[in-house]
């Protein structure tokens, strides 16, 4: 009987497990983060929901195959609500809509163009999402008007900057071998 060839190999997927981790663990201190940000500074808390933005990014930059996104966000989910368990069906929802998103953003290239620009198109779809779902969350009418005005920026720019640094690790992560065959 043929074997049959897995679409993700075991090193594609020990790949995603170690960048799962990593950032699972990222994903666990926001979560620290998040009620003392929602409680003293709603308007920066985009900056740390744009963390989780992390996992596909880097995935995706070290591995540029399908799913890899996906699987990363959900295995950094997991290890994220090891730590919050409290927190689980929001790292897995964000998990989902971020893997989905940036997912769907790689498909539309039908997974050939790894440029830059594609990674920051995702971040700024992620970033809308984020600043209209904390808007009505955290209830930001009740700040003080420079609070608003800043939050908008805050709440786009959180996932951008993000995936600055993920760009930055991925490439990173690809000059030292990671990606190899």
């Amino acid at each position: 009987m043929p074997a049959v060839r897995s679409p993700l190999p075991t090193r594609v997927l020990l790949v995603c497990a170690a960048i799962g981790v990593a950032t699972g663990l990222l994903g666990a201190a926001a979560g620290w983060v998040t009620i003392p940000v929602i409680a003293g500074a709603p308007f920066a808390y985009g900056l740390v929901l744009g963390s989780h933005v992390l996992p596909g990014i880097i995935a995706q930059e070290v591995l540029r195959r399908p799913l890899v996104a996906l699987l990363t966000h959900v295995l950094a989910a997991l290890v994220a609500s090891a730590f919050n368990p409290i927190w689980f069906p929001r790292f897995l929802g964000t998990a989902l809509l971020f893997g989905l998103i940036q997912e769907g953003v790689a498909a539309l290239t039908r997974y050939r163009s790894w440029g830059a620009w594609r990674f920051f198109v995702s971040a700024a779809i992620i970033g809308v999402i984020i600043a209209v779902v904390v808007f009505f969350a955290v209830d930001l009418e009740k700040l003080p008007l420079w609070a608003r005005i800043i939050y908008l920026p805050l709440a786009v720019l959180g996932p951008i900057a993000w995936t600055a640094i993920g760009l930055r690790i991925g490439i990173s992560l690809r000059r030292a071998g990671v990606a190899q065959r």
